[in-house]
């Protein structure tokens, strides 16, 4: 999907961001030495947390502004600079939700600060419990600055408020997703696929695709029109990113990824994979290999070969297409500028053909 986006936003945008990112965690880690070496420490460690993304949400912004015709590179970026942080923030929470301690093949914040801890003579519960506030607390930061970012941007009054509106509204529809998210995997909850289904467009739809794409046309001066397209394309493209990244989370290479197969498994995460199971005569066996999976060193296996069999990892294949389908309609039928739709169309089709 690299290429695909550097062709989209441009060369360099990757860079900009980064360069804009180096810049704030240097300028927050001078500030933090005041404060003790643990604050210092937890700023370099968001920092690294921040680094070796795909950076696609930024070039979303860039690219959408780009072909809308826009022209003040410096806000766009800034913009873009605005997502990732949103990004890493969301990433740190979600890894203390899931009780992960890697990320991108490294440990994360909340497990780097755990083997810190444990290697000062802390207790293990004592360990976790220093990983996952620092994490959280970290993402809070992040959050923050984000928000920061937009609003010292220099640009007429409603556009900026109107993205701070845009903002404000992916964070809180993606909380709504990930509190749904808990509720399923720790059986407050019986979903059913409808529920699953709404729990992944709003957990990754709204902030990684459908709001990157409306802020980078909001910036440029959309019509309300172009900002209803480019949302609703955003919404189904997200959802069927995400259900990409749920096949990953079962069936992906780890050394790819970057990330556990077993995890998600293990934590009993309800997707649509788990939700289509669900329905079928092969779930019996299957919940009892999950339950068996969370107190045991199998490999999964088994649970991966039942989920194929069953059909699940096929019907979600056929829901990924879909979604695709009709985001590639919606396209179609669209007044956007023909640049602009030839580039979505790429990420639309790329979005989920991906292994990592």
């Amino acid at each position: 999907m690299t290429g695909v986006l550097t062709d989209f936003a441009g060369t360099g945008v990757h860079e900009a961001v980064q360069d804009r990112l180096d810049t704030f965690f240097t300028d927050r880690i001078s500030l933090a030495r005041a404060y003790g070496d643990n604050y210092r420490l937890l700023w370099e460690a968001a920092r690294s947390a921040s680094q070796g993304g795909k950076m696609f949400r930024p070039a979303l912004v860039v690219g959408v502004y780009r072909d809308l015709g826009g022209t003040d590179e410096n806000s766009a970026l800034r913009i873009a600079t605005a997502f990732e942080l949103l990004h890493t923030a969301f990433l740190l929470h979600d890894d203390v939700i899931d009780r992960d301690l890697v990320r991108r093949g490294v440990p994360n914040l909340a497990g780097s600060f755990a083997a810190d801890a444990s290697a000062r003579g802390a207790t293990d519960a004592a360990a976790e419990a220093w990983g996952q506030a620092s994490a959280i607390l970290a993402g809070d930061l992040l959050i923050q600055a984000a928000q920061g970012f937009l609003a010292r941007l220099s640009a007429p009054e409603q556009t900026r408020s109107d993205l701070l509106d845009l903002f404000d509204r992916s964070i809180f529809v993606t909380a709504a997703g990930e509190l749904a998210d808990v509720a399923f995997s720790a059986g407050i909850r019986l979903p059913s696929l409808v529920d699953v289904m709404a729990m992944t467009e709003q957990k990754t739809a709204s902030y990684s695709f459908e709001a990157p794409l409306k802020a980078g046309a909001i910036l440029a001066g959309a019509n309300q029109d172009m900002l209803t397209i480019l949302g609703e394309f955003g919404r189904l493209v997200g959802v069927a990113f995400q259900l990409r990244d749920d096949q990953l989370g079962v069936f992906g290479d780890a050394e790819l990824t970057g990330k556990s197969v077993l995890n998600d498994l293990r934590n009993r995460k309800e997707t649509p994979l788990i939700a289509h199971a669900r329905s079928t005569a092969r779930w019996p066996q299957i919940e009892e290999a999950l339950f068996d999976l969370a107190t045991s060193n199998d490999d999964g296996a088994s649970v991966r070969t039942a989920l194929e069999e069953c059909g699940a990892r096929t019907f979600v294949d056929s829901l990924i297409d879909d979604h695709v389908s009709r985001a590639e309609n919606i396209l179609s039928d669209s007044k956007l500028p023909p640049a602009l739709v030839g580039h979505l169309r790429d990420v639309a089709r790329h979005a989920v053909v991906r292994a990592a």
